[in-house]
């Protein structure tokens, strides 16, 4: 049965499938809240009043058209875009009202994983990896990787392992696959010590191997190792295989929030069908 959007006078279907009661989650439960989320470019509305949440152990994959507002969502999340009101809570921590190094470091607690894989292509896997923890260190030892200390190297390595590529530190990361680079950019994050993991379109450009690989991955950073991964993508199939919850957005708007098993092929189509028309 397809409901009705009452406020937009009741010619828009929705998807049917309702969000799972054990999933009403407050932002005690949470690592990612967002509550709220509004943020226009000029006149155009991209996010009209977005709520979702991200437990610990648990990976949400964000679906809908292009423009709908899935990755506008997330890069407020890490402040690549400013909110125009809302409220976003990271680890229990609210960051409006925060500036300057205190926001930085309430923001440490996300680490972004993008569609454009930005490594230094000339470095090492490792030396990238290594990247992702040089936000603690003093500037004099984050200028070059001669200066990196042992114990950030050993913490790069164990990520490298836990992503499956230990074999592949010293090797320059421009030599490595499409699907290794990402993972390698996954490795990064974890090297941060985020909480949350937030991936934008991280599987877009891979291969259909790769693509389930990677996401075969963010799940089990979920499950076996806690953390709270929330991910865009244009894959339904990657979504109900690897996800355990999806939000769909339209026009700037959640329409959808059911578990991933639930998603049908009429949600599906109503999520998309701005880009048949």
């Amino acid at each position: 049965m397809i409901s009705y959007d009452r406020q937009a006078g009741g010619s828009r279907p929705l998807p049917a499938c309702p969000t799972p009661p054990e999933q009403q989650l407050t932002p005690l439960d949470t690592a990612l809240s967002v509550s709220g989320l509004r943020k226009s470019y000029g006149d155009r509305q991209v996010l009209k009043g977005v709520d979702f949440a991200v437990a610990p152990g648990e990976l949400v994959v964000l679906l809908g058209a292009n423009g709908s507002g899935k990755s506008t969502a997330l890069r407020c999340v890490v402040g690549l875009a400013e909110a125009d009101a809302g409220e976003i809570r990271l680890a229990g921590r609210r960051l409006r009202g925060l500036g300057g190094a205190e926001l930085a470091k309430a923001r440490r607690a996300a680490a972004m994983v993008f569609q454009q894989i930005h490594l230094v292509r000339r470095r090492s896997a490792l030396d990238n990896v290594c990247a992702g923890g040089l936000a603690g260190l003093p500037l004099s030892r984050s200028l070059a990787p001669a200066f990196f200390p042992r114990e950030l190297r050993e913490r790069a390595m164990a990520c490298l392992q836990r992503v499956g590529l230990a074999d592949r530190a010293h090797d320059r990361a421009g030599s490595l696959s499409g699907g290794q680079q990402q993972r390698v950019a996954v490795a990064r994050a974890l090297c941060q010590g985020a909480e949350v993991l937030l991936a934008d379109e991280p599987v877009s450009a891979l291969d259909p191997a790769a693509a389930t690989q990677v996401m075969a991955l963010l799940a089990e950073l979920a499950r076996r190792d806690g953390l709270a991964v929330a991910a865009v993508l244009h894959q339904p199939d990657l979504a109900r295989e690897h996800a355990d919850r999806v939000i769909g957005l339209v026009d700037g708007e959640i329409r959808l929030s059911c578990h991933a098993s639930a998603l049908s092929e009429s949600d599906i189509d109503a999520l998309y069908q701005s880009e048949d028309s």
